[in-house]
């Protein structure tokens, strides 16, 4: 047996002039910070959405988070405990709280399927993009991670891809980093079919890697440009520009 793409189940094109809030939160992770404090710079243009950080936008949970970092970023999912727990979604450090609570939200959050990205991005050596899939947690457990695709400006043809840990010991640690002939500058698909607790990265409709014990349970997209302040390089506005998401359920078909 073999995986074929089947019916399309989800497009975003990004070519409305606003961005489409009953799919994405354009927060990152605000239940440990706020989400005025969280808020993603971007902007819809010429059919894209455009996530940028200005040279003038705040540290992300300053004072806190190390290494001192700041994001623009998008979710399709997002939760929290009250104020004061522990519950709640990527906590970066042991015994962090809720600093402010978060109404359950649910945007696109598939099991298992074909996600694709189209993109470009414009890095210094201090930031990167990613675009990465990770559980609800409204089970703890359920956290392990898909890296579609994660790419520093330090090394901008080497592509991360593969399966994150977090927290879920049923999820193994394969990520790797695969060098490829890429301008990071031009548009380029990248994209994981992901089905039966297999997933297989693709860039630009070729098959780079396979990865299995993927997480068997919905996850959301998570997809965002981080400057890193302390990592030398000159200041620089960061951008990823995302022309289109689409995913598509994974058909079986019987190879002659």
């Amino acid at each position: 047996m073999s995986q074929v793409r089947g019916d399309l189940v989800f497009e975003d094109d990004f070519d409305a002039s606003s961005l489409d809030l009953s799919v994405w939160s354009p927060h990152y992770l605000p239940q440990w910070s706020s989400r005025a404090a969280s808020a993603a710079t971007y902007q819809l243009g010429d059919s894209c959405l455009t996530l940028s950080i200005p040279v003038d936008q705040g540290l992300w949970c300053e004072g806190d988070h190390k290494p001192d970092l700041r994001v623009s970023g998008i979710q399709s999912g997002n939760y929290s405990g009250p104020v004061g727990s522990v519950v709640g979604q990527q906590p970066y450090r042991e015994g962090l709280v809720v600093r402010e609570e978060q109404e359950p939200f649910w945007g696109w959050t598939p099991n298992g399927g074909y996600v694709e990205l189209r993109a470009r991005a414009e890095l210094s050596p201090r930031s990167m993009v990613s675009l990465w899939m990770v559980g609800l947690e409204e089970q703890p457990e359920q956290c392990g991670e898909i890296c579609v695709m994660e790419v520093f400006g330090d090394a901008p043809a080497d592509i991360g891809m593969g399966l994150k840990t977090i927290r879920d010991p049923a999820v193994p640690q394969d990520f790797e980093t695969v060098p490829l002939p890429i301008d990071l500058r031009d548009f380029h698909t990248y994209a994981v079919e992901w089905t039966g607790g297999e997933a297989t990265f693709f860039v630009d409709g070729a098959a780079i890697r396979s990865c299995q014990g993927a997480p068997t349970y919905p996850l959301q997209l998570m997809l965002a440009v981080f400057d890193f302040p302390e990592r030398s390089g000159p200041e620089h506005v960061p951008t990823f520009t995302v022309d289109s998401i689409r995913g598509w359920n994974v058909a079986e078909a019987l190879v002659a």
